[in-house]
């Protein structure tokens, strides 16, 4: 006997289409009730995806990691990728995307500082979470940004103070790439070597754009400057390739480690690996973590990270431990709220501790920076990095630099009472809704 399903507008069928009609229009999860959505924004594209591409194979490796102890708050973890192709405006775009379309609960992501300066807005507008993995040059801090890179006197400072004070520096080449992280960052630290003493004639200042390639003449003159009789070394802030050739040059004009060291901070395992590293051996590297770091939790993630990447010659990395500490973090303190909803997270993360790879341990600050150890590396022939010194604790990362006049007077708090990210010690008043 066949039977036949009444569908009138009394009938059982259609009051039950309409339940579940009205059910999807009000579920605030329905559109991923079976997931929790995770953004992951770094260029696979363009000049930057020699570095970003990494950071997001980091990110699909701690969720997967994540998934296999059973997810979070009940739900398996999705990553949702994107790639803003290393254009700046098309992160912001990216990023709406991610917050407003996939409705993603947190991003991972950035890496330049103008590419994070391209969606702050995006973040505060929506009210949604970024965790930015990459040093940078201080003198911000966002109610919806949690920075796990270094602060400059989380790296750029205890550089010079090693430089200075182990190695017995006295005149300056500030090198960097041009753009706002290595100017700023340079500003900062032209700012303390005065402080310490140091004449604005021991001091040399030089700026190259994006993949400068004729390091020749800019050479001869840190040659000729550290001819002076007074010992020299560069810091530098060059970013990407112009490392190559900057290096070589020196060697070229027999320039060595002994006689002009170079500190950098943006030259790290992964951009030695598949390049000559001969000209660039006995020069130092200021980060918070190297990959040859001797410690039972470094062991266990490269280990992990060479069975999910399927190949033991891929290194880590300074921003992968980043990643790890931030996304960590996140999962302990939506653990802790019981929540994935941004304001929730935001509050329920400060003071949070989880483990870095130093061995040791990263707090979230009231500031929205973390505690970092610094350590001075001395670069191989193998491309790892031979730590030379190290703090003896983790440093906790200052918002603002207390060396730059509109900046000492100011710090971040984003807890009751002040809830602020520029508040003036002076004047008790905030700068600014956040930064």
């Amino acid at each position: 006997m066949k039977m036949r399903l009444l569908r009138g507008p009394g009938s059982a069928f259609y009051k039950l289409v309409s339940f579940v009609a009205v059910m999807l229009v009000f579920s605030p999860v329905a559109y991923s009730a079976d997931t929790i959505k995770v953004g992951v924004l770094h260029s696979l594209s363009g000049t930057m995806a020699i570095s970003e591409t990494t950071l997001k194979d980091t990110m699909l490796m701690l969720i997967e990691e994540q998934n296999k102890k059973g997810g979070l708050l009940g739900k398996k973890l999705e990553a949702v990728v994107v790639d803003p192709a290393s254009n700046w405006p098309l992160f912001a775009e990216k990023a709406r995307e991610l917050i407003e379309k996939k409705k993603v609960a947190a991003v991972f992501g950035c890496w330049t500082s103008v590419s994070r300066k391209s969606v702050l807005p995006v973040f505060e507008e929506l009210n949604s979470i970024l965790f930015y993995p990459v040093q940078y040059e201080g003198e911000e801090s966002s109610k919806n940004v949690f920075y796990t890179g270094a602060a400059p006197n989380q790296q750029a400072i205890p550089a010079v103070d090693y430089l200075m004070n182990e190695i017995g520096v006295k005149r300056w080449v500030l090198a960097g790439t041009d753009y706002v992280y290595p100017r700023t960052t340079n500003k900062i630290l032209e700012a303390y070597l005065k402080s310490k003493g140091v004449d604005d004639a021991d001091i040399m200042i030089n700026y190259t754009p994006f993949g400068h390639s004729d390091w020749q003449s800019i050479v001869s003159d840190i040659k000729k400057f550290g001819s002076a009789g007074k010992m020299t070394a560069v810091v530098s802030t060059i970013n990407g390739d112009a490392n190559v050739p900057f290096y070589k040059e020196l060697g070229n004009q027999g320039i060595s480690a002994e006689n002009i060291p170079v500190v950098a901070f943006s030259v790290g395992e992964e951009e030695l690996s598949g390049i000559d590293t001969k000209p660039l051996v006995g020069h130092l590297a200021a980060w918070n973590y190297f990959m040859s770091v001797d410690k039972p939790v470094n062991d266990k993630f490269i280990k992990a990270w060479h069975a999910f990447i399927k190949d033991k010659k891929r290194v880590t990395n300074d921003p992968m431990e980043a990643h790890y500490i931030g996304f960590n973090l996140w999962v302990k303190a939506v653990e802790k709220a019981k929540s994935t909803e941004p304001d929730k997270v935001q509050k329920a993360i400060i003071g949070l501790e989880v483990p870095n790879l130093t061995g040791g341990t990263a707090k979230m600050l009231k500031n929205h920076h973390i505690t970092k150890p610094v350590l001075i590396g001395e670069i191989q022939d193998d491309g790892q990095f031979e730590t030379v010194w190290q703090t003896d604790e983790e440093v906790p990362g200052d918002a603002w630099s207390d060396f730059l006049p509109g900046s000492k007077d100011t710090i971040s708090d984003w807890t009751p009472p002040i809830n602020c990210g520029n508040f003036n010690t002076k004047t008790k008043k905030c700068s600014g809704q956040n930064y």
